[in-house]
């Protein structure tokens, strides 16, 4: 936990038509009026989950049954800091009613981008977008055009849904062309298509995004696509995953967690320093380096949004 900070347990319900629970903040508390999902102070000595169930239990009379971490969010607001610790609730018994004079309303998640929420909230609304999985292309030459537009599209037809096109030393003609195959490839299959490193080609092309090498961000005051495009950003340390938040990145990557074949003596995190680096992070992070499918749990237990790789999931 963010030290000296107010620990707030939060959880996202769904409905059976997937709708996602907000509470409105009533008059008198702090941000009043704005919506928020559910949830209250954890107690001192008590366990995350548990203050969780107890505060849906007396908020709005529902049994949390299976909840896992979808995002721990540290956020100053100038007179108060606090960790917002965001869980994903599987399956919970009872209707939510207003036990505590608040509104409740059901709203589509993809309208949670429109309703007025506090700050600390909109990373949880990203985490809720980006999926568990984030493949990153093998850097094959151009010759192998042809072997990458296979590979993305076995990749989409396996589940995956979030890629990144990552072709360093391609021509910029011969980049563009496959990121436009790619780009209608991907839309086929309801997947989104970010380009490493070059944001200008990505909006010329119409790509969902852009993911950054830290170097690249280093040199940014501000994200450099608008808010309906993505801006992911590689990290390494903290300082990097600070750097990110402050830009505006929706999302960062961060390892190397183990050895990689290609670069097996890099210094590498493991999971306790990761788990230590994402609780202070403002962004959802992807675990990154010598990674399966299979560590997807231990990289969300370690508060990770999922994992990122390339071999792992080019050859899933």
């Amino acid at each position: 936990m963010t030290t000296g900070a107010i620990h707030v347990v939060a959880g996202v319900l769904r409905d059976g038509q997937g709708r996602v629970l907000l509470a409105q903040r009533p008059p008198g508390k702090h941000l009043a009026g704005l919506w928020e999902f559910p949830g209250g102070k954890c107690e001192e000595g008590e366990l995350p989950i548990d203050a969780l169930a107890r505060e849906l239990r007396e908020e709005i009379g529902v049994v949390v049954e299976s909840a896992r971490p979808l995002i721990a969010v540290p956020h100053d607001y100038g007179d108060k800091r606090i960790l917002l610790d965001v869980w994903q609730v599987a399956a919970y018994s009872g209707t939510p009613q207003a036990r505590e004079g608040q509104r409740l309303t059901w709203v589509e998640q993809a309208d949670l981008e429109r309703i007025e929420m506090p700050p600390a909230d909109r990373p949880a609304i990203v985490a809720l977008r980006l999926p568990d999985r984030y493949l990153i292309t093998p850097a094959l030459p151009p010759e192998e055009a042809d072997t990458i537009e296979r590979g993305i599209e076995r990749a989409c037809r396996k589940g995956v849904r979030l890629i990144q096109l990552r072709l360093p030393g391609w021509p910029s003609d011969r980049l563009a062309r496959l990121a436009r195959t790619a780009r209608n490839l991907c839309r086929s299959y309801g997947a989104q298509l970010l380009l490493n490193a070059d944001w200008k080609l990505a909006a010329v092309l119409g790509l969902d995004g852009v993911h950054l090498p830290a170097a690249a961000a280093a040199t940014l005051v501000q994200r450099p696509l608008p808010a309906d495009r993505w801006v992911g950003v590689s990290c390494h340390d903290a300082g990097e995953l600070v750097h990110a938040a402050r830009i505006g990145a929706d999302f960062a990557t961060l390892g190397p967690v183990f050895p990689t074949a290609s670069h097996e003596d890099a210094p590498t995190l493991g999971w306790e320093r990761f788990a230590d680096l994402v609780a202070a992070s403002a962004v959802p992070v992807y675990a990154l380096g010598g990674l399966e499918i299979d560590d997807i749990d231990a990289a969300q237990v370690s508060g990770a949004q999922g994992v990122a790789a390339i071999r792992a999931l080019w050859s899933a």
